[in-house]
């Protein structure tokens, strides 16, 4: 029949009515919206699979580390052990609290701990005297000066810190590209992408070829401009990728998640035992600077009930297992790197099934022939010129640009943490509250405080998806540009955006 009626198609003679017209676009429009959520789905499963991987195996190596504690410190120091159980629970819960972005100041919890330990050692380890909570405060001031626990403190101390932010940051980038990814698929076609889309897909059926394939650059400027703003999250979304390897690179190198966190029992246990063997001279420093505690009426027998058994600690290395998992997401994020601009190529090649380049003989969007306009670029800037969708440049989906600065948070966040410093989150699903305060410190710093005080410095904050949760330290001046000035940046954008609708 003659098709004079076709509101999409060409209107030569066809074999659709009106009716089947319709039809035929949603369909098209259906079937493009879960091709995009299938290829979406391929990528969330490769980031969500790293990320659940290194989560099992981070958890395994702090399992691993209490559960050595736990098995050896009873023979090893008796009631030092057995009366202290508490202090070093708490420890390891705080530290996977932390890991799982609660509202934690990892290096005031360090500090917490060794005060703590030292606060009940020494009672324990005096016996005949009575020492009271203020000679305790006393006591920590000194602390700092005597080193009771050797230099353990301050070298766990910047060892453990940067392989949390490190391991946190690196976990949290996977959930935040995976989210990103889901929220960009989720995003629906313009009227104009859907008439392009049925164009391209179902209108050689009514023309009664529906066994030709469309042209592959047809194809290809149809998708182009149908996810230009897609294509936009490219450069970001590459940043993100290398961030990732870059981090990788980290907790496999100078940030070895494996020796650092597989061993803190064995470093807990070097302390205890500096404290042990310079008990004598440290108590004496102590008494010269707080004065003689008064002896106790009680008196008590725990010093002849310490053990000093030489069990031998060990620290079974998965260091191999760190290797293949870091080459694993190495090999799986370099290939990602592409994914937005590669996306119309692959939805042609794999889903649309067009017609090779050179063929002279597929649909070109209006007979059987060859395709002769050239191939847009990728992006929203380059579609101002597509022959098959009409794009407003001028206005680019807010959803869209929202995921962009999402990448942009990350991305920063996980440079950040490449240098051993760790930037403030607030998670925007918990009703805005408040997160920790803390700031990274330099090699020759970290040893010098052992402070009970909290950090007064206001910590920088920012809004992530939920999955990564809160932070709690400052970028120090080593940091990289504020994540606030950024946002703050992408919001003027996106306000000028909204006033040119």
């Amino acid at each position: 029949i003659l098709g004079e009626h076709l509101r999409i198609c060409p209107q030569g003679y066809t074999c659709c009515t009106s009716e089947m017209e319709e039809n035929f676009a949603n369909k098209s429009r259906s079937e493009f919206e879960a091709m995009m959520k299938e290829a979406g789905r391929s990528v969330q499963a490769t980031l969500t699979a790293q990320h659940r991987s290194f989560d099992s195996y981070f958890q395994d190596l702090l399992n691993k580390s209490e559960k050595a504690l736990y098995d050896a410190f009873p023979s090893m120091y008796g009631e030092l052990y057995t009366q202290n159980m508490k202090v070093f629970k708490d420890l390891y819960s705080e530290l996977r609290r932390y890991y799982r972005s609660s509202n934690i100041n990892l290096e005031e919890a360090l500090n917490e701990f060794w005060t703590r330990l030292l606060e009940r050692l020494f009672k324990l380890l005096n016996p005949q005297y009575h020492i009271t909570d203020e000679y305790l405060d006393c006591m920590v001031k000194h602390a700092e000066q005597h080193k009771p626990f050797g230099e353990v403190p301050r070298d766990l101390k910047v060892k453990a810190t940067r392989a949390f932010i490190a391991a946190r940051s690196y976990a949290q980038g996977f959930l935040v590209g995976s989210d990103v990814v889901k929220k960009v698929s989720q995003v629906s076609l313009s009227h104009e992408c859907t008439r392009a889309i049925m164009k391209l897909m179902y209108c050689p059926h009514c023309r009664g070829m529906s066994s030709v394939k469309p042209c592959n650059n047809y194809c290809l400027n149809v998708v182009k401009g149908c996810l230009a703003n897609q294509a936009d999250l490219s450069t970001e979304w590459k940043y993100l990728m290398d961030s990732l390897i870059g981090v990788a690179d980290r907790i496999d190198g100078p940030y070895n998640v494996d020796s650092v966190i597989g061993t803190i029992h064995m470093r807990i246990a070097e302390a205890i035992s500096n404290l042990q063997e310079n008990k004598d001279s440290i108590t004496s420093k102590v008494f010269q600077g707080c004065g003689n505690p008064k002896i106790s009426t009680k008196g008590s027998s725990s010093e002849d009930k310490k053990r000093r058994g030489k069990v031998t600690l060990e620290a079974k290395s998965s260091a191999q297992a760190l290797e293949m998992l870091v080459l694993d997401a190495k090999g799986n994020l370099t290939a990602l790197k592409t994914y937005w601009i590669t996306l119309p190529s692959s939805l042609c090649s794999k889903k649309v099934m067009a017609s090779s380049a050179s063929d002279d003989k597929c649909w070109n969007g209006m007979t059987k022939g060859s395709y002769l306009p050239e191939v847009m670029g990728d992006g929203l800037a380059n579609q101002i010129n597509n022959p098959e969708v009409e794009v407003d440049i001028t206005k680019p989906d807010m959803t869209i640009r929202q995921q962009i600065m999402q990448l942009k948070i990350m991305t920063n966040r996980l440079g950040n943490a490449n240098i051993g410093n760790d930037v403030d989150f607030q998670d925007t699903s918990d009703d805005m509250s408040g997160s920790g305060s803390g700031d990274s410190c330099p090699d020759d710093v970290c040893g010098k405080r052992l402070s009970k005080s909290p950090s007064t410095r206001q910590p920088e904050t920012h809004a992530i998806p939920k999955q990564s949760g809160h932070g709690v330290k400052g970028a120090s001046s080593r940091s990289l540009p504020s994540t606030s000035f950024l946002l703050l940046l992408s919001l003027a954008v996106i306000a000028v955006q909204h006033l040119w609708r």
